[in-house]
Order: C-alpha cells, then structure tokens, then sequence
C-alpha cells in the first residue's frame, strides 16, 4: 500500500492543471467518458492526498450558458475543441483515474474559475 500510495503521488498535480481523466462510472446526469478535467483543488491537498477535486470540461458548448461555466477557446490552452468548463460538475477523485495533462490555465481564466466556484458553492449571491 505504502508503495502504491508514493506511485500516486509522484506527478506533480497542481491547481489548474488540466488532465484527461476516466470519470466513469457514473450516476444519472454526471459527466462520464475519458475527458479533460481542470484541478480545483489547493496544492496542499494536491501534494499530500490520494485523491484531488476537478471540474469537468465538455466540448459540447451549446449546453445552457450557466453563471458555472468558463469558456475557453480551442487551441488556447491545448484544447483541440472550443470547451466549457463545468463548475456545477465538481468531483472529487482517486489520483489514479488521471491520465495524461494537457495544460496549466493561467491566472486570468483561474479568476473566472474562482467566480464560477463561488456561484456553484454558495459563497456569494448571484
């Protein structure tokens, strides 16, 4: 166990990272499929847990234009489609379900993200 536990946690995983992960299975309207995910959570618990929260990110873009959704543009960060990120999706999952990263957002889509997250958590009116 100790040595599964180093394996983990050998990627260095950072908030705002954006990996594929495989978030299945899943549970009525919940995101599922292999699928980038944005990383949510602190660097502390990044570093030190077994598991990380992450947001899913859809390209299907014609979904409801929610006050949880941050857009980002195909090619912008990697992405070979124009996404939504989906801070209404938020799981938290084994470190083991990432796969390969695909890009770190900068602090200006990272602003609208912490936005979108306190809408979706409660932390202010909207």
């Amino acid at each position: 166990m100790r040595q599964l536990f180093r394996r983990v946690n050998e990627v260095q995983i950072r908030r705002g990272d954006v990996f594929y992960a495989d978030l299945n299975p899943v549970v009525g309207s919940e995101q599922g499929g292999v699928r980038p995910v944005l990383v949510v959570q602190n660097n502390v618990g990044n570093k030190y847990s077994p598991t990380v929260i992450v947001a899913a990110i859809t390209s299907q873009i014609d979904k409801a234009k929610l006050p949880t959704h941050v857009e980002l543009k195909r090619g912008e960060y990697g992405l070979e489609k124009d996404s939504v990120i989906l801070l209404e999706q938020l799981r938290t999952i084994d470190k083991r379900r990432l796969r390969e990263k695909v890009t770190f957002l900068d602090s200006e889509i990272m602003a609208k993200v912490d936005e979108a997250l306190k809408i979706s958590l409660g932390l202010i009116e909207f």
